[in-house]
């Protein structure tokens, strides 16, 4: 077991993507499936990797990101009871803020991914206290 990076942040996000000129976006899609895969492990799903994004939102004209971001935030959202954990939101919340908030200046995008990373987060901190016996450890 591996200690997952559990201080994931929008604004850092944000400006890595702009110094990176968007290259940070596959890196973080590519991080984010490779920790959620091993920290739900067992659960009978399976957060496809950046290849298969890419492929899929060439092929779908970008909608694969919609189909993707909703199953993560399903995943996430099922898996947080193995950890004692509880997330209000799940793939319907990101897709409607994915959806209708991008009607507001695509605010909608950074709040879901603002959820993502949230959630995320706080399962990485459940499973490094649980598997590598970190109370207090943020990465």
């Amino acid at each position: 077991m591996r200690i997952i990076k559990s201080d994931r942040s929008l604004l850092m996000y944000i400006l890595l993507n702009i110094l990176t000129l968007g290259i940070y976006s596959s890196y973080f899609i590519y991080s984010i499936a490779k920790d959620v895969n091993e920290m739900c492990e067992g659960d009978g799903s399976h957060t496809s990797g950046l290849f298969k994004y890419i492929i899929f939102n060439l092929l779908t004209c970008g909608i694969y990101t919609f189909v993707w971001m909703y199953n993560l935030g399903n995943r996430l959202q099922i898996n947080a009871d193995d950890y004692n954990d509880y997330f209000p939101e799940n793939g319907t919340t990101i897709l409607l803020w994915m959806i209708l908030g991008n009607l507001i200046c695509f605010i909608g995008t950074f709040v879901a991914l603002h959820i993502i990373i949230k959630n995320t987060n706080s399962l990485a901190y459940h499973y490094n206290k649980k598997y590598a016996n970190y109370d207090n450890m943020i990465l």
